[in-house]
């Protein structure tokens, strides 16, 4: 018997609280950043707080308008299809993870989880890779401005913003995507620990990560870079305002002497 787990970024955040609160379907488990609920008998929808849900085996359609519901709690729609699908396979005489395929010997709401979990965490992954990447590429087009010109085509109050988006986004990565940690649920049971261990594995979870990790450090550096450049250049401003100042100042002694 073989079930879909599909997971999609829907949008840059969703509200835990406001979700809760509001969504009626029979909830299971939950914390600040999750929450996982069954939907009907062998249908399961997992929602994270980073702005991905996640489901199995509900049909695209029903997928469609639960998401739309969910975005009532959501901030900042995600217009691109960034999602992920694997298939559960049950039935086999083993636990095996393979790309695209997670055969389980037994269904168990707790390895399903794991599933979905890791499902979604690669899907946030992916999303977080698109941004660092055009902020890195952009970040490269200032850096080659500056190598032929001898100056920045960034400064002030646009280059604060540019520096708070990294910034944030940098904490976004770190705040969501707790892949280093296992979940408690892992911590006394070996076979879930093993399936754990085996998903991060198969969806690269961790070297993902770390290249978004490098990404955003260089653009961190290359910002830093800009700041300086920008707080000499405000510095080098004032210098000339106050030598300016003195010069009228002692201008407009020497006149006074003179009269």
């Amino acid at each position: 018997m073989t079930k879909e787990v599909y997971a999609v970024q829907i949008a840059d955040a969703i509200s835990i609280k406001n979700c809760k609160n509001n969504f009626e379907e029979e909830l299971l488990f939950h914390d600040s950043d999750e929450l996982f609920y069954e939907r009907f008998q062998g249908q399961y929808i997992y929602i994270f707080k980073y702005g991905v849900v996640c489901f199995y085996n509900i049909n695209r359609d029903e997928i469609e308008q639960i998401c739309n519901e969910i975005l009532m709690y959501a901030k900042n729609i995600v217009m691109t299809d960034i999602s992920e699908n694997v298939n559960i396979v049950l039935g086999k005489t083993t636990n095996k993870v393979s790309f695209g395929t997670i055969t389980l010997r037994e269904f168990d709401v707790e390895s399903l989880r794991l599933v979905m979990l890791n499902t979604s965490q690669s899907v946030a992954l992916d999303n977080y890779t698109n941004i660092s990447e055009q902020i890195l590429e952009d970040t490269k087009s200032h850096t080659s401005y500056l190598e032929e010109n001898g100056r920045l085509d960034i400064s002030g109050k646009k280059l604060k913003k540019y520096i708070g988006r990294v910034l944030n986004i940098k904490n976004k990565i770190s705040e969501n995507l707790y892949i280093f940690d296992s979940p408690d649920i892992t911590w006394d049971d070996e076979n879930l620990n093993k399936l754990n261990q085996d998903l991060k594995r198969i969806f690269d979870l961790k070297d993902r990560y770390r290249s978004v990790h490098d990404q955003v450090e260089i653009i961190k550096e290359n910002l830093e870079l800009f700041k300086d450049i920008m707080f000499h250049k405000e510095s080098s401003k004032l210098e000339w305002i106050i030598i300016i100042l003195i010069l009228v100042e002692v201008m407009d002694l020497f006149i006074q002497k003179l009269t």
